[in-house]
């Protein structure tokens, strides 16, 4: 009970725009809940698709993984789905790598969606809150201004305290968001990265892979050529 009442005469204290501040947070917890769930939901089913591609593609089966792909939501999957299904239809290696950027640039927005609102909302907070010491301060020495000459110390004084109020809460708000913001912003690297490596994995075997189909067809066709030589002749 008296942690409640702490708290709520630390706010009453603090003037008007504690009420800003507090409004700030409400919306900066709700985003951070929100993009924190989504991009950690996102991060297991790209873990998931790629275990279930990656095997197929590593040797070759790209029509089994184009079908894999074509059944699996997650967004590497959608991206490689991009590369696969010009797999089929082009063989150079520069289309496919231009297909899955293309796509991944398509996905970026929903990675970062929102998460950029936390700095500004993080800046806001602390603006306010030094705003809201201003203010408190400017009505403290118009205050004081009119008191008695024993009186004005202890009046300012008591005066400042409860105006860095504010400032103080718009900090406890500010430092969270900027932590949160960082934080989301490392697991959305992450999951760029995780494609980035999925891609660059998809483009080595396919390169392989023609390589070594480049070799079979070329080992075939000298062989075929020397069966079809006409024997040499024996000298006596």
């Amino acid at each position: 009970m008296d942690v409640f009442y702490t708290i709520a005469k630390f706010f009453g204290d603090g003037g008007f725009f504690m009420y800003p501040i507090l409004l700030i947070l409400a919306i900066g917890t709700a985003i951070s809940i929100e993009r924190y769930v989504t991009l950690t939901l996102m991060i297991n089913k790209n873990q998931n698709g790629w275990r279930k591609l990656e095997p197929l593609i590593m040797k070759g089966d790209f029509a089994s993984a184009r079908d894999v792909a074509s059944k699996d939501d997650s967004t590497i999957a959608q991206i490689l789905g991009m590369g696969l299904a010009r797999q089929g239809a082009v063989r150079r290696r520069d289309d496919i790598e231009l297909a899955m950027e293309q796509s991944l640039i398509e996905v970026m927005p929903e990675l970062e969606k929102r998460t950029a609102y936390l700095a500004t909302f993080s800046n806001m907070a602390t603006l306010a809150g030094l705003l809201g010491t201003i203010i408190g301060l400017i009505e403290a020495f118009t205050a004081v201004s009119n008191a008695d000459l024993a009186d004005k110390a202890e009046l300012l004084s008591a005066s400042i305290s409860i105006g860095m109020n504010c400032t103080a809460f718009g900090l406890m708000v500010a430092i969270p968001l900027v932590l949160v913001h960082s934080l989301l912003q490392s697991k959305t690297q992450a999951i760029v990265s995780g494609i980035e490596m999925a891609s660059v994995k998809f483009l080595n075997a396919l390169t392989d892979r023609a390589v070594h189909a480049k070799t079979a067809l070329g080992t075939g066709a000298a062989e075929e050529f020397v069966s079809r030589q006409a024997p040499i002749p024996q000298h006596a």
